[in-house]
């Protein structure tokens, strides 16, 4: 899919998530609502001896991802998150997944923005608030640890 540049901002309402290293294998999961996309780099400051200021040097330390926030209405289907995180739970080491998140055009057709989760592990899910006197969707959230974030 080619990616398209507007002179405008998009409306965040139309994107996808895709759960999986590769798009043969991965799943395409209709997720209401996604936070916390971004990046946090710490900055050092450092200064030689023989400099000939008395400023430091900013350099980029330590970069950090944020947790990112998956939300959703509860469906029947189980294996994309609840048997993601129970093989977390029960200890594998390889139930990390790779997480591509796009932000598509109106018309949906084309890309405008890519993020890609990379050795993401599930940290928190919370189950819906259930209450028989409403009418609302039942949601379910789904936090996840990433160790990296790419943009494109």
């Amino acid at each position: 899919m080619a990616t398209e540049r507007l002179n405008r901002p998009y409306a965040g309402m139309n994107f996808r998530v895709k759960i999986g290293d590769s798009d043969e294998n991965s799943a395409t999961a209709g997720f209401s609502e996604v936070s916390g996309l971004g990046l946090d780099v710490s900055i050092a400051e450092y200064r030689a001896g023989n400099a000939p200021t008395n400023e430091p040097v900013k350099v980029p330390a330590i970069v950090k991802t944020p947790d990112v926030t998956l939300k959703r209405g509860v469906i029947g289907e189980l294996e994309l998150l609840h048997e993601w995180a129970d093989a977390l739970r029960n200890g594998d080491e390889s139930a990390r997944r790779n997480v591509t998140i796009e932000l598509l055009s109106e018309d949906r057709s084309t890309v405008a923005q890519t993020w890609r989760l990379f050795n993401a592990m599930i940290m928190s899910y919370k189950g819906p608030s259930l209450t028989g006197t409403s009418a609302d969707i039942a949601v379910e959230e789904v936090v996840l640890s990433p160790e990296r974030i790419e943009m494109s």
